[in-house]
């Protein structure tokens, strides 16, 4: 470190007073050439071995890699922070719906101003481009055009968000009361990609590609496939071979995933539909514990149904349009624009082939030429299964699948032969009119990420029985029942088990606190219980699909559904007693690590203070700091020395 240079008071109170006439803006900030270079005499140690050309050319190449990943960051908008105070104050005073009603476990269509909202909702093109253009030509249309459209999308958006503002407002002191249980929350913002590099992954996938998959989540299929990405694939030309795979299919069941591909093929009759698995369960060894892992799978049913309806959209390619068959001049020189000649008998066993070899210089042009090779598309929204659904074709570890929504950030092209290429594209948001609240709920976007925890608790409160679920106990008795110190004649003394007779009112805070407390997490200063790390986990516990959870189709009948489960599928209690970190483990885990499965929580800084239960399964929170443990210590050994 330099020394530091002698300075009187009176140079001292100058730089202060220009340092401060800078931060106000009176004065503007002196450029880099007006700032005084500070010597460095420093002579700096050469290790044995050393290059420095190797060492920059390493830094300059990390430096490179850091800025493409953060340019192909998916960005979103932000909420407003008076949204997310009222949002709180309804999650915290609203009570939720008790039994929940059955029209909660079926997707209700969107109302009509939804639904005309959703039409004006479109997915940007590409403009049309040439061969000849430079590339920062090129590039500036895509910007252009890309501007245009976020403008357009986002007074779209506003209008749909602030369509009910009035009926809000007016209704406002009916919700401060609180008292009825139909009050929803404002409306929230949906969020879809606002930027441009993620959307020219997509560009050149469908450029590419002559069949689509379009991933859909067997949980919420609609939701995934919105009315903007079915309008932009069928105006692609030439025309795609569009194919809709549910996927999480073993954890909906057999009987809803049915459901709802017959509902997917009345509603797009164009289309095909299939289901899909991508993992089983790992056998286990002797003292691996109870933890569950997995390996990419694809049961042989499931694989034959997929690869026999891409064989299927391939020989529809290879046959020439009604319009070219009828002209026979046409037809004479007509070519099909995929390749004809594919071993689909080799293509169904689950393994690697060779890649083909690069074409030879000069060769780019070849539209007039038969294709070398069959691409098939991955298309879908984060977190839907496109990269465990190539790692289960595959019967391998083939791309990096993880928790984490949008961890793919670049498209990826693997070859099941030298004949079929699939390219995985990465998963966008695509806009639409869903809440925000719904898109958590689906695990499109990253709960770390999201700023309004309680508004989402409370959008799936509503449709599952949370205190069901975990098993909590309301808030009201835990706490300490007071001793009633007034004096009541013989036969006046109210009973008590009027009081506990009566139904009790769940909140979403109520849902969060007593969550907390269940998992002794609390804020490290004051000692409440850390609600927002409590909503946290619980977000993630649904989008893992530790509480398993999935709508039913529009014109499912009601009367077959359970009253009071919602859209909870009914199954055993989740299993919280392997760590009391189990929903905030590191977002970037891989979900094949057979070693570190589920890792340990990360510290996020919030401060907090985890307190185990004893054996009796008594709740003890430990407050006063790091010395409020001693005090609990000190207790037990004087009960001790009084039982002694």
């Amino acid at each position: 470190m330099p020394r530091r240079k002698p300075q009187s008071a009176k140079q001292h109170k100058a730089e202060l007073q220009l340092k401060r006439a800078i931060k106000r803006g009176d004065i503007p900030p002196p450029s880099a050439s007006e700032k005084p270079a500070r010597p460095n005499n420093r002579k700096k140690a050469v290790t044995p071995g050393y290059s420095r050309s190797a060492h920059s050319d390493n830094a300059a190449a990390h430096v490179k890699a850091e800025l493409s990943s953060k340019r192909l960051a998916s960005s979103f908008a932000k909420l407003s922070p008076e949204f997310l105070e009222k949002s709180r104050q309804l999650a915290s005073n609203v009570p939720l719906p008790r039994p929940l009603p059955r029209q909660t476990a079926i997707f209700q269509d969107l109302p009509d101003d939804d639904l005309s909202a959703s039409a004006e909702l479109t997915c940007p093109k590409r403009p049309k481009w040439r061969f000849d253009m430079e590339k920062k030509e090129v590039e500036r249309n895509e910007e252009a055009i890309f501007k245009k459209w976020l403008e357009q999308t986002d007074e779209r958006v506003q209008a749909w968000v602030s369509f009910r503002a009035e009926d809000d407002e007016n209704n406002e002191e009916d919700q401060e009361i609180s008292l009825d249980t139909d009050i929803k929350l404002p409306r929230s913002q949906t969020y879809f990609e606002r930027n441009i590099e993620v959307w020219r992954q997509l560009w050149r996938v469908t450029e590419i590609s002559q069949i689509l998959l379009i991933l859909l989540d067997s949980r919420c299929p609609p939701l995934h496939y919105p009315p903007s990405l079915h309008a932009y694939l069928t105006s692609l030309r030439p025309v795609r071979k569009i194919v809709l795979v549910l996927t999480k299919t073993d954890v909906v069941g057999e009987q809803r995933a049915n459901t709802w591909a017959k509902w997917l093929r009345g509603k797009y009759p164009e289309v095909k539909v299939v289901q899909v698995e991508s993992y089983r369960e790992r056998v286990k060894g002797e003292g691996q514990g109870q933890r569950v892992s997995r390996d990419p799978h694809l049961p042989p049913d499931l694989r034959n149904d997929l690869f026999s309806t891409l064989r299927a959209c391939h020989a529809e390619l290879c046959e020439p349009p009604a319009a070219i068959r009828d002209n026979e001049e046409k037809l004479k020189t007509w070519k099909p624009r995929v390749r004809p000649d594919i071993n689909w008998r080799a293509v169904g066993s689950p393994h690697d082939g060779p890649r083909p070899k690069d074409r030879e210089p000069g060769r780019e042009d070849e539209q007039d030429s038969i294709p070398e090779f069959l691409t098939i598309g991955l298309i879908g929204q984060p977190n839907v299964g496109k990269s465990s659904l190539l790692n289960a074709l595959f019967g391998t570890h083939k791309v990096k699948a993880s928790r984490t929504p949008g961890k793919t950030k670049h498209f990826q092209t693997l070859f099941l032969n030298p004949q079929i290429r699939l390219v995985d594209c990465p998963g966008l948001v695509f806009p639409n009119t869903i809440g925000m609240e719904m898109q958590v709920l689906s695990a499109i976007l990253p709960i770390s990420q999201i700023p309004s925890i309680p508004s989402c608790i409370h959008h799936a409160a509503r449709l599952l029985p949370l205190e069901e679920i975990l098993n909590l106990q309301h808030p009201s008795t835990l706490e300490p029942k007071a001793e009633d110190k007034r004096t009541w004649r013989d036969g006046q003394r109210p009973a008590e088990t009027e009081k506990a007779a009566r139904p009790q009112k769940w909140t979403t805070m109520d849902i969060l606190t007593s969550y907390a407390v269940l998992k002794g997490w609390v804020t490290a200063k004051a000692g409440r219980p850390d609600t927002n790390r409590a909503g946290n986990a619980i977000l993630r516990l649904l989008a893992e699909a530790k509480i398993p959870w999935a709508f039913w189709p529009p014109d499912f009948s009601v009367r077959e559904v359970d009253e009071g489960l919602g859209i909870w599928l009914g199954r055993v209690h989740p299993d919280e007693s392997d760590d009391s970190s189990e929903g905030e483990r590191d977002d970037d885990d891989d979900l094949f690590d057979s070693d570190n499965a589920y890792k340990d929580a990360h510290e996020d800084g919030s401060g907090e203070v985890t307190t185990e239960e004893s054996e009796e399964e008594k709740i003890i929170v430990a407050g006063g700091g790091k010395f409020g443990a001693l005090t609990l210590v000190d207790d037990d050994d004087e009960e001790d020395e009084d039982s002694e």
